[in-house]
């Protein structure tokens, strides 16, 4: 390392954990990007990345495929991502309108996915929904780190992994009920919906920025 080239800044000062963890938690309520950043990543990430769900169900009880065809879809679905990644890493900047742009693929992609009459068109569907779920995660992780202090930028990034990988436990018995009762194509419907009801988040965001300056 450089250390000429290292930048050292100081570090919050907010006593014990749970104070620090409110202090985050202030630091947040207070920042409208990063609380429209944090309800986006709540409604997708609970109710939209349920995929072994979605990808189980569809290729057992709709289009009665067998192991190979249930791992087939599972790389279609990482072929996505992979995609997802690599045009990620190809934008020079990360703005906001990609987190929306995400969210909106992302619903447009479940929606077909729900709709798919055959189990190409499901595989296609599934592609196109890795892409955006890469997006919308990676913009989420860019934003939320680039536009926080960096003496709370650790208990921002905690918080946000707190949503990310603590709401999809609570949301996968939701969204396997609904596969299980009304089938998996309702289920899939259901993210589909948190994908535009994020997107309208986004929406009321970025109105909300152009009124008061620049857009992010």
């Amino acid at each position: 390392l450089r250390k000429d080239e290292l930048h050292a800044h100081p570090r919050g000062h907010a006593g014990d954990r749970g104070r620090a963890m409110l202090a985050g938690l202030r630091y947040v309520w207070q920042r409208p990007d990063l609380m429209a950043i944090m309800a986006m990543l709540f409604l997708i990430a609970t109710f939209g990345l349920n995929f072994p769900i979605f990808i189980g169900t569809m290729a057992v009880s709709v289009f009665h495929a067998d192991a190979r065809g249930y791992s087939l879809l599972s790389s279609t679905m990482a072929v996505g991502s992979v995609t997802g990644a690599l045009l990620a890493a190809g934008r020079e900047r990360t703005r906001f309108s990609a987190l929306v742009v995400g969210a909106g693929v992302f619903g447009v992609g479940c929606t077909l996915a729900a709709i798919a009459p055959g189990y190409l068109w499901f595989a296609a569907a599934l592609a196109l929904t890795g892409v955006a779920a890469l997006t919308f995660t990676n913009a989420s992780n860019s934003l939320m780190q680039l536009a926080t202090e960096p003496a709370m930028r650790g208990r921002v990034m905690a918080l946000r992994v707190g949503v990310a990988l603590g709401t999809t436990p609570i949301g996968a018995p939701i969204v396997g009920w609904v596969a299980d009762h009304a089938g998996p194509r309702w289920a899939l419907g259901v993210a589909a919906a948190s994908g535009f009801a994020a997107l309208a988040v986004g929406l009321r965001y970025l109105a909300r920025a152009r009124r008061r300056g620049p857009a992010a």
